[in-house]
């Protein structure tokens, strides 16, 4: 259900409201997809997200969605992030009849979308989750935030920190956020804070490559390796043909694709398709196991 009355007057005081009804969105499998460390359940139905300096709650029950904004910031800025334009029933319509395991994953998914972030916050956060779980990216995220990042107050008078800047972190020595539990990680993120802050990498340059370009200049960052290039192209520049491969998509390959994933078939959205068999191998093993 929808938060009680009382909450939901508490909100309207503070909150104007958009109000939609979505096909293919789900809050909790977003949440959980393992592309956004910024985004919690709050309580039941009802989530947060912190995108750079903008804070939003929303809330869903089945597919109506409130989004507690005002009209202007969901158009300027949400709407766009949730890929609310994007017709996800179209790429999953164009999944193989006879591909039952990608059909399984997509029916499991289906309310996923592919995020359009920030692409230093994404350089960041893929750094950080190389050998690492989705719990701990998230702790480390919000460490750094709460050390380096700016202070900000949302509409109901919480604290909140936004994402720190290039400058904020390049002036670190390199094992400095090993205090933020970084680990060996630091140096990458570091390193690359100082290519961004002195221009030697150039972000808004990258956002205007194609795939193939964007993913060789993400290479040349120190610690972005082939998957961390792929995470970034498809979840900050929205680059539908990468396809990261982990852990989990190299297993669901071998057992699933020996002979590779059609990726020709699926052109333009291969990286659709890889995050149906990420949630589905992530969350469908806990769901099979009744730990959902």
């Amino acid at each position: 259900m929808f938060m009680s009355p009382q909450k939901r007057d508490w909100l309207k005081g503070y909150f104007q409201m958009v109000k939609l009804t979505l096909e293919n969105f789900n809050l909790a499998q977003i949440c959980q997809s393992g592309q956004c460390f910024r985004m919690k359940e709050k309580s039941e139905n009802l989530y947060s997200v912190i995108a750079g300096r903008h804070y939003l709650e929303l809330e869903q029950q089945g597919k109506e969605c409130i989004f507690y904004c005002d009209d202007a910031e969901f158009h300027d800025f949400w709407k766009a992030y949730f890929d609310l334009e994007g017709d996800y029933a179209s790429y999953i319509g164009k999944i193989a009849p006879n591909d039952s395991y990608l059909n399984n994953a997509a029916e499991f998914g289906c309310g996923i979308r592919i995020l359009r972030q920030d692409l230093w916050e994404m350089i960041v956060s893929f750094l950080i989750s190389q050998q690492n779980n989705i719990a701990r990216i998230r702790r480390c995220i919000e460490n750094i935030c709460e050390c380096y990042g700016e202070k900000l107050v949302n509409a109901h008078g919480e604290t909140f920190y936004a994402f720190p800047a290039p400058e904020a972190l390049a002036c670190l020595e390199e094992n400095a956020l090993m205090e933020c539990n970084l680990g060996y990680r630091s140096k990458y993120v570091v390193r690359t804070a100082r290519a961004v802050a002195s221009g030697e990498f150039d972000l808004e340059a990258v956002g205007q490559m194609s795939y193939g370009e964007a993913r060789e200049a993400l290479l040349a960052l120190f610690g972005v390796g082939e998957k961390v290039a792929d995470c970034i192209c498809l979840f900050a520049l929205h680059k539908l043909e990468a396809f990261p491969v982990d852990t989990h998509i190299r297993q669901a390959l071998q057992i699933h694709y020996k002979r590779g994933f059609p990726k020709r078939r699926y052109q333009g959205i291969q990286g659709v398709l890889q995050q149906y068999i990420f949630y589905y191998e992530l969350a469908g093993a806990r769901y099979a196991d009744g730990r959902m």
